[in-house]
């Protein structure tokens, strides 16, 4: 069994969480001291044994999760709720807080107002540029309505594959991890509930800040500002086609994958 201890990458956790917020100035008096006398009231509960068996008393199966694990995540909650019901508190953090959706391994970061745009690029992790899109995680398709591309791109050891075509058109489709790989940034009116066959998807119209979540150590990478974007989930492949003109062409384009 490894000596690692489920502690050992909480710092890591809590400094990537803080790089995500946004807290414009430091709490009110009256708020910081009752987030204070929250954290020193509340205790962090503690594993306990299933009343309808009673104790644990056999041996511990090799494989089984240490139960300080859990309390690890318990401990990060409970920083992010705090750090969250101190932001709320103020003017300015209510103006930054978001709703979150996740969708098609998207993050989608919806605000009250047009977040900033994004003024620079950055290319994916490890993204490089290949003839045939080879040692990949899951099954390549392409969008029959378009035609062939003209570059294709392998990113992140395999997890995302990348085609592009004249015009600002883009293609990604990746693997249907838990985590989200992407995250957009939007203000209002939000996304549109669309269908892509059989498929729920989700058109995003007009430019928005996109970034990469980095799920090793929890950061997230600025990318660019993108263009309208149709996401939507096929088994257990998820995929985001950018920068086509309308949302029909890009539904049409969508349901031709093969």
């Amino acid at each position: 069994m490894s000596s690692h201890e489920p502690y050992d990458d909480l710092e890591t956790e809590l400094l990537a969480l803080g790089d995500l917020l946004d807290v414009p100035a430091p709490p009110p008096a009256d708020v910081a001291a009752t987030v204070r006398a929250r954290l020193t009231t509340d205790p962090i509960p503690e594993e306990s044994p299933d009343p309808a068996h009673g104790p644990i008393t056999g041996p511990v199966r090799p494989h089984a999760r240490p139960p300080r694990r859990r309390t690890r995540w318990v401990v990060t909650a409970a920083v992010a709720a705090v750090v969250i019901a101190v932001t709320a508190a103020t003017p300015q953090g209510r103006a930054v807080v978001e709703r979150i959706l996740r969708f098609a391994g998207i993050e989608l970061r919806i605000g009250d107002t047009p977040p900033p745009p994004v003024t620079t690029t950055a290319p994916l992790p490890g993204e490089r540029t290949v003839a045939t899109p080879g040692q990949v995680r899951f099954q390549v398709k392409t969008p029959k309505a378009l035609g062939p591309p003209q570059r294709v791109t392998v990113a992140d050891d395999g997890g995302v594959v990348s085609m592009f075509w004249p015009g600002g058109v883009r293609f990604d489709q990746f693997d249907g991890a838990l985590d989200p790989f992407f995250f957009k940034k939007l203000g209002p009116p939000g996304p549109d509930y669309v269908d892509v066959g059989p498929y729920d998807a989700w058109w995003i119209p007009g430019e928005h800040p996109l970034g990469y979540i980095r799920r090793e150590d929890g950061t997230a990478v600025p990318l660019r500002q993108a263009a309208a974007t149709l996401i939507w989930a096929q088994d257990t492949i998820n995929y985001r086609l950018e920068g086509v003109k309308t949302k029909e062409e890009a539904i049409r384009a969508a349901t031709s994958l093969q």
